[in-house]
């Protein structure tokens, strides 16, 4: 009997080996960190509070991919947008649930210019609330300092992938952004 346990014990431990080794059932276990796709859709009536003298043109697109390391991770992210009162003085990623005005958490631009993009390395809390749609983005004016396009951050889409150089360096107290300027043809 104590020889039959032996062997089916040897024989599991060889089949997980052997699975381990295939690349099966290793979920978690992996070196390549791959990247979680998340996007936003920015308007004028999804901020808070709202925005004076816009037009219906005002809109934005934020399309970001997200690395993990443990608990932090890395964004690339890319901003445009179209339509607002004036110059976009600055944009950011707020920690808030859809109507409700929120910290900012990753300083993304400023001033900015439609088609920006960049790296923003994140802390847990960030990483957190962006995997559970508690983040927003959003679009600051001379007119609109509070924000004047705003977009809820959720999972989906392509994940955008990290710019090739960069320019600038910011440091928040919960990240640090590098912004790489469009390129202009």
């Amino acid at each position: 009997m104590q020889l039959r346990k032996l062997g089916v014990g040897m024989a599991t431990t060889a089949l997980f080996a052997a699975g381990v080794w295939a690349g099966i059932g290793t979920a978690g276990w992996g070196t390549d960190a791959q990247a979680v796709g998340l996007t936003a859709s920015l308007g004028t009536a999804k901020e808070v509070p709202k925005p004076t003298g816009v037009g219906g043109n005002a809109r934005g697109t934020f399309s970001a991919g997200l690395t993990r390391t443990g608990t932090r991770g890395t964004l690339s992210w890319r901003l445009t947008f179209r339509g607002l009162t004036g110059a976009a003085g600055a944009a950011h990623i707020h920690l808030a649930k859809p109507g409700v005005a929120g910290p900012v958490t990753v300083a993304l631009c400023g001033p900015c210019r439609s088609g920006v993009r960049g790296t923003a390395k994140l802390k847990a809390r960030t990483v957190t609330a962006l995997l559970a749609g508690r983040a927003y983005v959003n679009v600051h004016t001379a007119k609109n300092s509070a924000g004047e396009i705003r977009g809820q951050i959720r999972k989906g889409g392509k994940p955008f992938p990290p710019p090739g150089g960069t320019t600038t360096t910011t440091t928040t107290t919960t990240a640090t952004t590098t912004y790489e300027p469009p390129p202009y043809p």
